[in-house]
C-alpha cells in the first residue's frame, strides 16, 4: 500500500475513534464523578504512553530530560491533561453531549483570538467573519435555537465547554514551540497531569470502589481520547504528502459524533444542534481555507 493510502487509513481510524469519545464521556460520567474519570483515564493513558516509549526504545530520552524540559512538561501537564479535561468533563456532566461536543470544537477560533491577544497578530475581515459565524453557531446551540428568547440551556456548562476550547488553544500555542520527541513529551506531560489529578482527588474527594462500567469507560477514554489516537494521527501526518491532505478529515468527526451520540447515548439530536455545528465548522473552514489562500 502506498504511503498516502496508509496515511488516509491511519487518519480515518483516528477520526472514527475521536467520533466516539463524546459518547464515551457521557456514558462514563453516569458511573464516575468527573474528577475520578480524569484520574483513571490519565492513569491508563500514562501507562499506554510508557509502554509505547518502552517499545520504541525512548525511555532513555525521558531520563535524559533537562531541568528546563521537565519544567516545561510540568506546565504543559497542568494545562493538558489536568485543567483541560477537568473542565471538559465537568461541562459534559452539565450539558447534553450534543451541546458540549460542538462547543468544544471552537478551539481553532479560540486560537485565532489568542493569537490576536497574546502574539499580537493582526487579523483580516475573513478571520472576523469566521469568528462571527462560529460564535453564531455557539449561540444557536447554547440557546437550543431560541435566539430571540436569549435563554441559555445551561450557562455554566456552556461557559466550561468554551473554556476547555480556550485551554486547548493555549496548550497548542505553548506546545508547538516544544521540539522534543512527541511521545516522550506526551509521557512527561501526562505524568505531571496524573500527579496533579491524584493530588486534587485525594484532597477533596477520594474515590470509593468504582463500578466496572466506570473503569471500562475511563480505560476507553484513556486509550482512544488521550493516548493511542494521538500516536495514530502523528503516523498519518508523517506518511501524508502534505498535512492538508489528511487534516481536512477532522471536520467529519463532530458530525459523525452526533450520529454516535444519538444511537449510543440515546439523545434526540435537535435541529438547532445540526445548524449550530454546521455554523461552527463553517467558521473554522472559512478561517482555515481562506487563511491558507491568503498566505499562498
Amino acid at each position: 500500500m502506498e504511503r498516502q493510502k496508509q496515511a488516509y487509513v491511519y487518519a480515518l481510524i483516528t477520526v472514527l475513534f475521536w467520533s466516539t469519545v463524546a459518547s464515551a464521556f457521557k456514558l462514563t460520567l453516569r458511573h464516575l464523578e468527573f474528577h475520578h474519570l480524569l484520574l483513571y483515564a490519565a492513569a491508563v493513558s500514562m501507562t499506554v504512553l510508557f509502554c509505547i516509549c518502552l517499545a520504541q526504545g525512548k525511555i532513555s530520552l525521558v531520563l535524559q530530560s533537562t531541568r528546563g524540559e521537565v519544567f516545561r512538561s510540568a506546565l504543559l501537564g497542568l494545562i493538558n491533561p489536568f485543567l483541560y479535561y477537568l473542565i471538559l468533563f465537568k461541562a459534559y456532566s452539565l450539558l447534553p453531549a450534543q451541546e458540549a461536543q460542538p462547543l468544544n470544537f471552537t478551539w481553532p477560533i479560540m486560537l485565532v483570538l489568542l493569537s490576536m491577544a497574546v502574539l499580537r497578530q493582526r487579523i483580516g475581515l475573513r478571520s472576523i467573519a469566521a469568528i462571527l459565524v462560529c460564535f453564531l453557531g455557539v449561540f444557536v446551540i447554547s440557546t437550543r435555537g431560541d435566539l430571540l428568547g436569549f435563554h441559555f440551556s445551561n450557562p455554566l456548562g456552556a461557559f466550561l465547554a468554551l473554556s476547555s476550547s480556550l485551554l486547548w488553544a493555549t496548550f497548542w500555542i505553548v506546545n508547538v514551540k516544544d521540539r522534543r520527541d512527541e511521545v516522550v513529551k506526551l509521557l512527561l506531560n501526562f505524568s505531571f497531569g496524573f500527579l496533579y489529578t491524584f493530588t486534587l482527588v485525594f484532597l477533596i474527594a477520594p474515590p470509593g470502589r468504582p463500578s466496572w462500567q466506570g473503569i471500562a469507560g475511563a480505560a476507553y477514554v484513556g486509550l482512544f481520547e488521550m493516548g493511542i489516537t494521538f500516536i495514530l494521527w502523528l503516523k498519518a501526518l508523517s506518511l501524508s504528502r502534505t498535512t492538508a491532505e489528511v487534516s481536512h478529515l477532522v471536520y467529519f468527526s463532530p458530525f459523525l459524533s452526533l450520529i454516535v451520540i444519538h444511537f449510543v447515548v440515546g439523545e434526540e439530536i435537535r435541529a438547532a444542534t445540526w445548524i449550530g455545528l454546521s455554523l461552527i465548522v463553517g467558521g473554522v473552514l472559512i478561517q482555515e481555507l481562506w487563511g491558507r489562500r491568503s498566505m499562498s
